[in-house]
């Protein structure tokens, strides 16, 4: 079948025959002139021209590869790889005249695919840029062709839809993001500015690294370099830069756009920045010795560096070679030594003719230097991906292949699809000991080289790499840094600091500030009895229960337990005034009980002033229950005793009370009311009134009884142990049949103070309920206001006062006669009824 041709032309290439062929595509040189399009005439070919050393370079380095891949006869065993690699001169038409005549494998482009011959290559490396990768990797997934790009990072190129024979070995730009992100993290930078080019690369760049950093830090801001020398725009990312607090700037951007922004940075003395390059311009133009004031120190990701051995005596081993399918050599050796061959010497005639014979040794150039082999190393291993795909497919066994019915692929007749489909499977240690392999995207793993621009011996500027991000690390950080190998262009020497908020240290916690990004915050110290323990921290947390923060708020301590003990100057007090009391009171019964014959015993009721004395001891030992560690036991004595002791007490006032008015009434004659509450009644009424508050008391024990508790409400930095009432009404009863019983006796004195009898004795009861309310009313807001033991405190206070209260007021008038007057202690002097008789006494 005869296939139409729609355009011939020249293309600049290399050529080797083998059994199998691989292609590929370089950009070696970088000026082209398109033809002139009349539509008057065929028009002329494209014109190419300014070869590019480290272009060239590259494509040696695939021929070198393939070299040394037939020379390993443990890598496809009796197949030798050929190649044919053309020159694209950085022009997408020129790139895409040469995929399709790659493919072709004529020098002529054609519209018919239905030619009967096979593909004359099996696979492609190239090309170096994204976008004519772009558009070849669309023709080639028409054939199923696996294309192996070497330099094309768009991370549009992942998308094995659209792109599915696609692969590369240069990470993807989202794998730099990572690295970049990891490089930030390293060094606890939280605060950084961001700027990308006015084009796919730099936009793209920018929303990744957004995404990405947002939860690592936070951006001051961010900018988009133009394209042009646009002096408003330039002038705006100064000012960003200038009024930005961060001292780190990301910049994902080519040199040459960089440079407006360098020219400005440099007017305006822009200095104290820490700048972190993209790989493309991380070892680009501008690490010169005029800009490291300003640029020094700069950290950037590049290509992964590695030495091939040998690669530099194949570079120089090249000859100039006149068959047409290698003129690119011609190409490279004119450019190199500045010189033509006779063939091409006619049109220049003053030009130097080459001999073929000169030394590429005598002279460096970036084609012989082979200290920085990044692209030509991802070339390298493109070609190494390509062969062990070839290797797995010639090793298939038959039956147990991956096509039809278990069949393996033909490796003298193979087909591109065969070979894209062991592709994806590659996975293999290059002989440089590095890993290769794709993921499911065809993307390579992401290595990149750590590099500083550094300043050595006589001002000569240096790219050091100083670590390796390598995302194919299994066990430890993908990052490794040799920080001490950095140099910091900041006058300290060190690592800047590039934060907005200083860290919230333990004991505080962060709060945003209004309208700031999240990275800009205040630290509040914790509140009492909450703590933080780890630094940022976005909450305080409360301690548990028993437990409460340090006074750096950063620990939880347990609380101090505080109870009134019988130890401390307090207990002790109260324990000696309490034993005060109750030795008072049994010396007031021993002088009764010793004068008990005479006649101011008689005349007050012995018999209930030996209870009211026994009851006042009962009072104040009861409130020796209060003292210590609160238990089950003295939790219910100290609230029972208290209520029977003083139900016991006021119950013989309140019969004294009765008996003083019957006594009163008695005088009257004909009145005999003394004869039916004698001395039998009396002991019954107080002891029915002391029974009514015993039952109470059982009922509340037997119900809900009191029981030692925790309190933790009353001081938080305390826990207060104190005896909890249990059944608050059962208290209340207590308290409120005691209140009872108080009220009434005061109601009865009171009525009965002014009786004109010296016998009265219902004044000194009127006073000491007096007292005893008093007490009792002062004691509940002085209660409630007490913290901690000293609420136990303020009610012994009170039980110790009215007890005392009631025993001065009732004792002392009586004592007072018995002891130091005993010349009235007789039956005249009591019943005296003359006002005008001094020697009257009233009890």
């Amino acid at each position: 079948m005869t296939c139409k041709i729609l355009e011939t032309f020249d293309l600049h290439g290399l050529y080797k025959k083998g059994d199998i062929m691989l292609g590929g595509i370089f950009p070696v040189q970088y000026l082209s002139i398109p033809p002139e399009l009349s539509f008057t005439s065929k028009p002329n070919k494209w014109k190419c021209d300014s070869l590019d050393f480290s272009g060239f370079q590259s494509a040696q380095t695939m021929a070198y590869a393939i070299d040394e891949i037939n020379r390993n006869v443990s890598l496809l065993p009796n197949i030798t790889l050929g190649y044919r690699l053309f020159d694209n001169c950085i022009r997408m038409p020129i790139g895409l005249r040469a995929a399709a005549v790659l493919i072709n494998g004529q020098d002529s482009i054609v519209y018919d695919y239905s030619c009967s011959q096979a593909p004359p290559i099996v696979a492609l490396v190239g090309d170096a840029g994204s976008a004519p990768s772009i558009a070849i990797s669309r023709i080639l997934s028409l054939f199923g062709m696996p294309m192996v790009s070497y330099f094309s990072t768009c991370p549009c190129l992942s998308n094995k839809v659209e792109f599915p024979s696609f692969f590369r070995t240069i990470p993807s730009d989202d794998f730099q993001v990572k690295a970049m992100v990891e490089i930030i993290k390293h060094f606890g930078w939280t605060w950084v500015g961001v700027i990308g080019s006015d084009d796919e690369y730099g936009h793209t760049a920018l929303k990744t690294f957004s995404d990405v950093f947002q939860n690592v830090g936070c951006l001051s801001f961010t900018e988009i370099i133009p394209k042009s020398n646009d002096k408003l725009k330039i002038s705006r990312i100064i000012s960003s830069i200038k009024q930005s607090t961060a001292k780190v700037i990301i910049i994902f951007a080519v040199s040459r756009d960089i440079s407006f922004l360098l020219n400005e940075i440099i007017l305006q003395n822009i200095t104290g920045k820490q700048w972190i390059a993209s790989e493309a311009w991380s070892l680009g133009s501008l690490a010169r010795e005029e800009n490291f004031y300003w640029l020094g120190g700069t950290i950037g990701i590049a290509i992964r560096r590695k030495d091939i051995p040998n690669l530099e005596n194949f570079l120089l081993q090249v000859r100039p070679d006149f068959d047409p399918a290698n003129n690119l050599v011609i190409r490279f050796w004119e450019t190199m030594f500045e010189c033509k061959f006779p063939e091409n010497s006619s049109t220049f005639l003053n030009s130097k003719t080459c001999t073929g014979s000169e030394d590429l040794k005598s002279l460096s150039t970036a084609y012989t230097d082979t200290s920085q082999l990044r692209s030509a190393y991802n070339v390298y291993k493109s070609v190494y991906a390509l062969a062990h795909a070839l290797h797995d497919l010639m090793m298939c066994k038959q039956g147990e292949g991956p096509f039809e019915n278990g069949s393996c692929a033909d490796i003298f007749n193979v087909q591109p699809w065969q070979v894209l489909f062991y592709m994806r499977k590659v996975n293999f240690i290059n002989p440089l000991g590095e890993r290769v392999a794709f993921d499911k995207n065809g993307d390579a793993l992401g290595i990149y080289d750590i590099v500083n621009w550094q300043k050595i011996n006589q001002g000569k500027i240096t790219i050091k790499t100083v670590g390796v991000y390598d995302e194919s690390v299994i066990t430890g950080k993908a990052l490794t840094i040799q920080d001490n190998e950095i140099f910091w262009n900041f006058p300290s020497k060190l690592a800047p600091e590039s934060i907005c908020s200083k860290s919230c240290q333990p004991g505080t916690r962060k709060a945003s500030r209004k309208g700031e990004p999240v990275c800009c915050f205040d630290c509040v110290p914790c509140a009492e009895g909450e703590i933080s323990t780890v630094v940022d921290s976005s909450e305080c947390f409360r301690c548990p229960s028993d437990f409460w923060s340090n006074p750096g708020r950063n620990q939880c301590v347990e609380k101090e337990v505080e109870f009134l003990s019988f130890e401390e100057s307090m207990g002790i007090t109260l324990t000696t005034i309490a034993a005060l009391g109750i030795c008072v009171s049994f010396s007031v019964l021993a002088v009764f009980i010793h004068f008990r014959e005479t006649a101011v015993v008689k005349a007050n009721n012995s018999e209930l002033s030996y209870f009211l004395l026994v009851s006042l001891a009962l009072c104040f030992l009861c409130s020796l229950f209060f003292i210590g560690e609160p238990s089950h036991v003295t939790c219910r004595l100290r609230h029972v005793a208290f209520g029977i002791s003083f139900v016991l007490c006021i119950s013989c006032l309140l019969v004294k009370t009765v008996v003083v008015i019957i006594a009163f009434k008695a005088t009257v004659p004909g009145n005999n009311r003394i004869k039916w509450f004698g001395a039998v009644q009396q002991r019954g009424t107080v002891f029915f009134f002391t029974s009514v508050e015993t039952l109470i008391c059982i009922l509340w024990l037997v119900i809900s009884p009191p029981v030692p508790a925790k309190n933790t409400n009353s001081e938080h930095s305390k826990i207060i142990l104190e005896c909890n009432v249990g059944s608050v009404t059962g208290f209340a009863c207590v308290l409120g049949y005691i209140f009872f019983l108080a009220c009434v006796c005061f109601v009865l004195a009171f009525l009965a103070r002014n009786l004109p009898d010296s016998f009265n004795e219902a004044k000194f009861i009127t006073f000491s309920m007096i007292i005893f309310l008093a007490v009792w009313i002062a004691f509940i807001p002085a209660y409630v206001s007490s913290p901690g033991k000293y609420t136990i405190a303020v009610e012994i206070f009170a039980i110790l006062a009215s007890s005392f209260g009631l025993l001065m007021a009732i004792f002392t008038p009586k004592c007072y006669i018995i002891l130091l007057k005993p010349e009235l202690n007789n039956k005249r002097s009591l019943m005296g009824r003359s006002t005008n008789n001094k020697n009257a006494v009233c009890l």
